[in-house]
């Protein structure tokens, strides 16, 4: 190797070459790696100093038994019944670990936007477009990245939708 080849990423090799096939590999230098995982939200958040409502989710639900993926705030919960509806569906429940896995290719608190192993529906609920920027998993627990919200809705070809839970 040459002495000015690029770094190795911090991201999930999978995810860094998606990246790259994307034309966003200029984010390459912007993934951030914690020494602790952050697999929740809550602990994403802190360890980037910013707000909860910032963290961009990837969630994996089963509709009817097909995979689908939710782009949701770190602040909000999704509301199944609003997903079961906005696609049609008999019945919307969290999908397994196992199914996260061989949807994504990626462990449940390291999932990406988009890269995956396998194409799925995407819904991303309109709350992201709160923000200039927000940060979402880089493939692995440990690391993720900063993104526009319009760009990684755009990237992971969802459609924005209303799907949070209401506060109680």
């Amino acid at each position: 190797m040459s002495a000015t080849a690029p770094r190795a990423s911090d991201a999930h090799p999978r995810f860094a070459e998606a990246l790259r096939e994307l034309g966003l590999g200029d984010l390459l230098p912007r993934v951030r790696r914690f020494p602790e995982q952050t697999r929740t939200a809550r602990e994403a958040a802190a360890a980037i100093g910013c707000e909860l409502s910032q963290i961009c989710k990837s969630l994996i639900f089963a509709a009817d038994g097909v995979p689908v993926l939710v782009l949701m705030d770190g602040a909000s919960r999704v509301d199944v019944e609003l997903v079961r509806r906005e696609l049609g569906a008999e019945k919307v429940t969290r999908a397994k670990a196992d199914v996260v896995r061989e949807t994504t290719g990626y462990a449940i608190g390291g999932v990406p936007p988009f890269g995956h192993a396998t194409r799925t529906r995407v819904l991303a609920d309109r709350s992201l477009l709160d923000h200039d920027e927000v940060w979402a998993a880089a493939g692995t627990p440990y690391a993720v990245f900063p993104l526009d919200p319009k760009s990684l809705i755009a990237h992971a070809g969802g459609a924005v939708v209303d799907v949070r839970e209401s506060a109680k």
